[in-house]
């Protein structure tokens, strides 16, 4: 059996919102919705463990802040890979779509860095802080072709309008579809539309 190895790339959040601008400020908002959010972590035997967490988007970086001595601050210190979801919220909404992150996670040792993040978060102390390194964000969404196709629409100028509504149809449908965006550093995003 072959194992195939993912790429070891990775980003700090400030890249990835310069490469993504939009991309970055709706997951940035989907994280800014509510204040707990998912934290799946690597157990000591390997299988996973998932935590409620709070995080933080501020000065260029995604930071993950934890109790002193945290099972989850533990795992990331034996293996700094994490995948974070968004909370989705009441309901079935989840205005934004689905939103998850996939990367490492850096301690940040008592110093200049954590001393400014204690300034303006005021965390309970003691407390872990970790920085991350992306190596993935994902945003799943339902969108309905009309709507999709009104928005390309209001783009258009009016001489093309009718044409591309034409083809628009043809070419998705009148039924709502998945939209898988998926972000990898170095990489272009890649779109995928499922029906």
């Amino acid at each position: 059996m072959s194992i195939r190895r993912e790429s070891l790339a990775s980003a700090a959040w400030s890249s990835f919102a310069a490469v993504e601008p939009t991309l970055a400020a709706i997951v940035e908002r989907r994280f800014g919705a509510y204040r707990h959010h998912v934290l799946a972590t690597l157990r000591r035997d390997g299988s996973p463990r998932t935590s409620g967490l709070e995080v933080r988007i501020q000065g260029g970086e995604l930071w993950l802040g934890m109790m002193p001595g945290s099972l989850k601050a533990l795992d990331l210190r034996r293996d700094p890979r994490f995948a974070l979801q968004a909370n989705p919220g009441p309901g079935t909404d989840m205005y934004g779509g689905d939103v998850r992150i996939a990367g490492r996670a850096v301690e940040v040792p008592d110093g200049p860095a954590k001393a400014e993040y204690v300034e303006e978060v005021e965390p309970p102390q003691p407390f872990h802080l970790f920085r991350t390194e992306l190596t993935e964000v994902t945003r799943t969404y339902v969108e309905d072709a009309k709507a999709a196709r009104d928005a390309q629409d209001t783009q258009d100028t009016q001489d093309t309008q009718d044409a591309k509504h034409t083809a628009d149809a043809e070419d998705v449908g009148e039924e709502a579809y998945l939209v898988v965006e998926v972000w990898k550093p170095g990489e272009p995003l890649r779109t995928v539309k499922r029906v």
